[in-house]
């Protein structure tokens, strides 16, 4: 009977380490943004192949090699998107009507060097819509 016992806790055990891996895993592999309007991922070293997502939690799950991600929502989200990844403003500029925010947020991962610095977050402002992409907007806005 104690060894029925010790088997049960041991098994209990493990699955308890292999649910706590695939819920890591799972939580690494979710959308950095909330769904928005339209949700993209980069792929490759330029990041110059573009997947649109329909249903951004599967394709994060299923395509492999995603360097970077954007959503576009209605209004302006910068202060919201700021503040729930917990980022620092880095700079800002101006281009066609359009307000670049330059930021840093340790939630994100990759960085790029923009003007000496370390940037993970670009939330972009304008026309009545806001675009956020890490480590930046890629594809235009």
């Amino acid at each position: 009977m104690r060894r029925l016992l010790s088997g049960i806790k041991l098994a209990a055990i493990f699955a308890g380490v292999a649910l706590c891996a695939v819920c890591a895993y799972l939580i690494r592999r979710s959308p950095v943004f909330e769904e928005g309007e339209a949700y993209e991922y980069y792929f490759g070293a330029s990041s110059a192949e573009i997947l649109s997502s329909e249903n951004p939690l599967l394709d994060k799950l299923l395509h492999k090699g995603i360097r970077g991600e954007s959503v576009r929502y209605e209004g302006d989200r910068y202060e919201e998107v700021k503040s729930r990844l917990n980022a620092k403003l880095l700079f800002t500029e101006q281009a066609c009507g359009i307000t670049n925010y330059y930021l840093y947020s340790p939630a994100l991962g990759d960085c790029v060097m923009l003007c000496g610095e370390a940037v993970n977050l670009h939330i972009a402002v304008g026309n009545g819509q806001t675009a956020a992409g890490t480590p930046l907007i890629f594809g235009g806005f």
